[in-house]
């Protein structure tokens, strides 16, 4: 589990004022000095990231954010970054150490409950506290949560903490990756070309969680580039049941696979396990929209140094300015990176997202929708120009 790619993590973040305890908390829960703690407000400066296995979570990103009651221009800049983790957060932690003035704590639970990201409320420093009982009671008077009673310091509570959490997660674990499309006993084919993308000795992500999906479920994999697809599919006994291509050949993959094999992409994959796929496919409809003023985003997950032949910097690109003129503007933005500002666009065609967990591809489309931009998918929107959308299969 420690090895687990941090997009298949639960991400825990722990929010909360200026020295409560949120570092001193991480550190108890993972049992590592992890962040740095200090008795001066203000320690954590930008959001600390810890993976690690919680029982009986399994794979957690733990996420230490800067308090929530920083101040002046650079506190001003470190609550944006603190606010900014809600777009990825799975469970949060709301910690207190005492009941005082919790206006900014309500506002604070009030918004989780919003984006429905479920909330542990934790009271720290409890080895320092006189009465406890009296302090819970006014949190709850104020809050309507009853805190977990924990102390970082002695690591009293921590067990009931990872309880609550886990409670708090329920069975949240996602379905398979080819969830309808593939089941026990099924020949499935990949087509993986390598290009100079892909990391030389090593498959890209989604064809790697593709395969251990698969194999959970006992299907025969067999995998070949697009240059041996033929030879590879006279070898079988049979048609495969399902193939699953590189978004980048899904025109010369769908010439030549047989009749009764279901087709889809990797990146058609992640829409339907990342992201909410209806509003990917209704967002490739405004491909049909674009005109030469156009403007339209690129928002690549990964941070990759861009090579020849990009998918998303070049290719998709590149396809849409030959069937609409080469006036088109495209922004490219990569990573964490993602404007505020959506409304400038007139589409916005994202990766896979096989770097990002579910809820920080949720919260984009969130985002995108609440603007009124439509979104879409490099593997639907590749399919959609190619004119064989209707042709692969959805997961």
């Amino acid at each position: 589990m420690n090895n687990a790619p941090q997009s298949l993590r639960r991400h825990i973040a722990i929010f909360g004022r200026r020295n409560v305890g949120k570092s001193s908390l991480l550190n108890a829960l993972t049992g590592q000095q992890v962040a740095i703690v200090s008795p001066e407000a203000g320690t954590t400066t930008d959001p600390v990231n810890r993976a690690m296995e919680i029982l009986p979570l399994g794979p957690c990103l733990l996420i230490d954010t800067a308090g929530f009651d920083d101040e002046g221009n650079i506190g001003e800049l470190r609550n944006e970054r603190t606010h900014r983790v809600l777009d990825q957060a799975d469970l949060a932690l709301l910690v207190m150490d005492q009941a005082q003035d919790l206006s900014l704590e309500k506002e604070w639970l009030n918004e989780l409950r919003r984006l429905e990201i479920p909330t542990v409320a934790v009271i720290n420093k409890t080895d320092s506290i006189c009465d406890i009982e009296s302090v819970v009671g006014q949190i709850y008077n104020a809050l309507s949560v009853t805190p977990i009673k924990v102390s970082a310091k002695n690591h009293s509570g921590i067990n009931d903490l990872r309880e609550a959490l886990a409670q708090a997660a329920g069975n949240d674990e996602g379905g398979s990756l080819t969830a309808g499309l593939a089941k026990p006993g099924d020949i499935v084919m990949l087509v993986m070309p390598q290009d100079p993308q892909a990391p030389k000795g090593r498959l890209i992500l989604p064809q790697v969680q593709t395969i251990r999906d698969l194999l959970d479920k006992h299907c025969t994999v067999v995998s070949c580039d697009v240059d041996s697809l033929e030879k590879s599919l006279d070898a079988l006994h049979e048609p495969p049941a399902l193939i699953i291509t590189d978004s980048q050949v899904f025109a010369q993959v769908y010439e030549k696979k047989p009749e009764q094999s279901l087709l889809t992409s990797f990146s058609v994959l992640m829409a339907g396990t990342k992201g909410n796929i209806d509003v990917l496919i209704e967002g490739a409809k405004a491909i049909d929209r674009l005109t030469p003023q156009s403007r339209v985003l690129i928002s690549e997950a990964c941070t990759h140094a861009p090579m020849s032949e990009d998918i998303g910097r070049e290719k998709i690109p590149r396809m849409i300015r030959k069937k609409f003129g080469n006036s088109i503007t495209f922004d490219i933005h990569a990573g964490k990176d993602y404007p505020d500002d959506l409304q400038q666009y007139d589409l916005i065609v994202h990766c896979g997202a096989c770097m990002f967990n579910r809820r920080l591809m949720l919260s984009r489309i969130r985002r995108a929708q609440e603007q009124g931009v439509a979104i879409t998918n490099y593997g639907i929107a590749i399919a959609h120009l190619q004119g064989i959308l209707d042709k692969v299969s959805i997961p």
